[in-house]
């Protein structure tokens, strides 16, 4: 038998495991009301501003509402085909059995990044626009798995002779479904939605590939986190800096250019003024008086 000492380190182990889960979370749900926006330890006061604030931005209340419809949509589809899943596997001894089993546990097992490349790949090519059901098809892929795996695990420990004695007294199959299957499984469906649930609600790897120009809820806090809470305010501010200076640069380019071109004009010019000279000069001596021949042959040999 273990002893005292054994029986309270394993307590003590248990509860810093605990504590070591769920201490940033709690902090996490502090820093909510807090008020500084600055992430300080200890907290100087707290507020409830944060809450009005997201609250009356538009772009929260979309985002909100596209995650509960997928949620609540894959939610729904991952009940139904998991349980239908479970019900086959567990009932139905065919071929191959186990590896369907396999194949249904995958999607979970994979790295999301897989899954939603494939499922981006797949869309694409099918020509499928990305949308709420391109969302809702990419969360049902592995909500179907923690539905199925609760449903399964259920039926696994249910007795068989409760369903056999109610065909005996004569029960028909919706009968025994409703009357002693459904309420053995109820908790474990019940879990298996919650679990699909907030599976499909915080999803943002797999959500990222199918989502397109949408923004579920994780999507615009991450992106709040990486780009900032006034994206487009900080896109105006930082980007006019860029385009003044884009323009100073090009003013200052066209000036230079203009001083290369008078640059390069001014010796032309002074090339061609002595010529236009001459060329008078040679058209005005006929007309000017003339001397004989004397002063054409001095002028020849000039």
């Amino acid at each position: 038998m273990e002893g005292f000492w054994t029986r309270m380190v394993l307590r003590l182990w248990a509860a810093l495991i605990l504590l070591f889960l769920f201490v940033p979370i709690v902090l996490i749900f502090l820093y909510a009301f807090n008020t500084s926006n600055i992430q300080s330890w200890p907290i100087p006061g707290l507020t409830l501003k944060w809450f009005t604030s997201t609250w009356n931005d538009p772009d929260v209340r979309r985002a909100l509402t596209l995650s509960l419809q997928a949620g609540l949509v894959a939610t729904t589809l991952a009940l139904v085909l998991g349980s239908l899943a479970a019900f086959a596997i567990y009932r139905m001894t065919w071929f191959g059995k186990e590896v369907v089993s396999l194949l249904f546990i995958l999607p979970l097992a994979l790295p999301g990044i897989v899954t939603g490349i494939a499922l981006n790949a797949f869309f694409s090519f099918g020509g499928i626009t990305l949308s709420l059901l391109t969302i809702v098809v990419g969360h049902t892929t592995f909500c179907i798995v923690v539905v199925y795996n609760n449903v399964l695990a259920r039926l696994r420990r249910t007795q068989g002779s409760l369903l056999e004695a109610a065909m005996d007294l004569g029960a028909n199959g919706f009968q025994v479904f409703r009357d002693i299957t459904l309420p053995l499984i109820s908790t474990s469906v019940v879990a298996g939605a919650m679990l699909a649930f907030a599976l499909s609600f915080d999803e943002v790897i797999v959500t990222t590939f199918t989502a397109g120009a949408q923004n579920t809820l994780p999507l615009w806090i991450f992106g709040a986190i990486r780009l900032g809470q006034r994206l487009p305010d900080q896109i105006q501010l930082a980007v006019a800096p860029t385009y003044r200076r884009s323009d100073e640069r090009q003013e200052g380019e066209e000036q230079e250019q203009r001083a290369d071109i008078d640059r390069r004009q001014a010796p032309d010019q002074d090339r061609q003024r002595p010529q236009s000279q001459t060329h008078g000069d040679q058209v005005g001596l006929p007309v000017g008086p003339s001397n004989g021949g004397e002063d054409e042959r001095d002028q020849g040999s000039d």
